[in-house]
C-alpha cells in the first residue's frame, strides 16, 4: 500500500431528549432517547501511507487539531498496525452545539479508514462509539448518524444490544445557534443533573414508543428541555418564537434550537437571536463517498 485515499460522510445528529445509560461494558454504554440526522453533518478526506511508525494528524476545517476522538477511533481501528494517516474532516455546522459534529466527525473518519484497510461498517462503527463514549462527547449519536432517519433508540448501545426504530418522514429543518458552547462532557460528568435527565429521558423515550410521530418528539423535547433546565432564557425565548410558525426545541446538549414547520417565518423570527442554518433529514446514514 503505497497511498490510499477513501472520503467518507456523516450526517449530524440532534437528539430532543436522551436517558443517559452506563455499563462496564463500553459497547452496551449509550442512551435510550429520539432524535434526527440531518444533511449538514461532517466530509472526511483519509489518505494513508506505509509507514514504519504510526502517525495520525488531524485537520478540522483546514487547520491541524489536536481533536482527540478521531485518533482514539482510528488507533482502536488499525490495533497495533503502523502507518501514515492523514484526516482531513469538513464540518458544515459548529461543534459543542448539540449537532452531533464530534460524532460526525469521528464517524466519517472511521468509515473512510475502514474502507482503506479492509474493515467492515461493524468495525468502523464500534470504534467510533469506543471514541465517543471514552472521551464524553455523547452516547448516543454514533449509532443514530450510521443509520440516519429520524429514530427512536429503545436500547443503548450498538448492535447486537443497542436497538434503533425509525420514524417515517422528511422534513426541511431550522436550526438556530443561540449561546455560547454547552460542553457534553460537563453535563455527563455532573451526577445531580444526570438523575434528573435520567428520570425525564426515560418517561419522554417510554412515550414516544407509545406514539412515534415527530409532533410528539417534538412534544416530548420541549418536555424534557423545560423538566430538565438545561435552557437559558434567550433559548426558551427563541423555541417560543418558533412555535408561533411550527413546531421548535432544543438541541441536545447546546444553546440551540431545531424547528420544523413555516420555514421562511421561522428563519426571519430567528435571526435575531444568532446563526440561522436549513437542512434536511438524511435518511441515508453514513457513506463513502470516494474510494481510491
Amino acid at each position: 500500500m503505497n497511498s490510499m485515499k477513501a472520503v467518507a460522510f456523516a450526517p449530524g445528529h440532534i437528539s430532543g431528549f436522551f436517558e443517559p445509560i452506563f455499563n462496564k461494558d463500553i459497547f452496551k454504554t449509550g442512551s435510550r432517547g429520539a432524535g434526527i440526522n440531518i444533511s449538514l453533518g461532517a466530509k472526511s478526506e483519509v489518505i494513508v501511507k506505509n509507514s514504519n511508525k504510526m502517525n495520525i494528524k488531524i485537520f478540522l476545517n483546514g487547520k491541524k487539531s489536536d481533536f482527540p476522538i478521531i485518533p482514539t477511533a482510528l488507533k482502536f481501528l488499525i490495533g497495533d498496525d503502523k502507518m501514515d494517516i492523514n484526516v482531513k474532516t469538513t464540518l458544515y455546522l459548529p461543534l459543542s452545539q448539540g449537532f452531533g459534529m464530534s460524532s460526525a466527525s469521528v464517524v466519517s473518519a472511521s468509515y473512510a479508514l475502514s474502507k482503506i484497510i479492509n474493515k467492515s461498517y461493524f468495525d468502523a462503527l464500534k470504534a467510533s462509539h469506543y471514541a465517543e463514549v471514552y472521551h464524553k462527547t455523547g452516547l448516543g449519536d454514533v449509532i443514530s448518524c450510521f443509520f440516519g432517519g429520524i429514530e427512536i433508540r429503545t436500547k443503548p448501545g450498538i448492535p447486537p444490544w443497542g436497538v434503533i426504530e425509525h420514524i417515517v418522514g422528511n422534513y426541511d429543518l431550522v436550526l438556530c445557534v443561540i449561546d455560547e458552547v454547552i460542553e457534553t462532557k460537563k453535563i455527563l460528568s455532573d451526577f445531580d443533573r444526570l438523575k434528573i435527565i435520567t428520570k425525564y429521558g426515560n418517561y419522554c423515550t417510554n412515550k414516544i414508543k407509545e406514539s412515534p410521530t415527530i409532533d410528539n418528539l417534538f412534544l416530548l423535547s420541549k418536555l424534557f428541555t423545560e423538566k430538565t433546565k438545561i435552557a437559558s432564557k434567550k433559548v426558551l425565548d427563541a423555541i417560543q418564537i418558533a412555535n408561533e410558525f411550527g413546531k421548535a426545541s432544543m438541541c441536545m446538549l447546546g444553546n440551540s434550537i431545531f424547528a420544523i414547520g413555516e420555514t421562511n417565518k421561522i428563519c426571519y423570527n430567528l435571526k435575531p437571536f444568532g446563526n440561522v442554518f436549513v437542512c434536511k433529514v438524511d435518511e441515508y446514514g453514513a457513506r463513502i463517498i470516494s474510494n481510491e
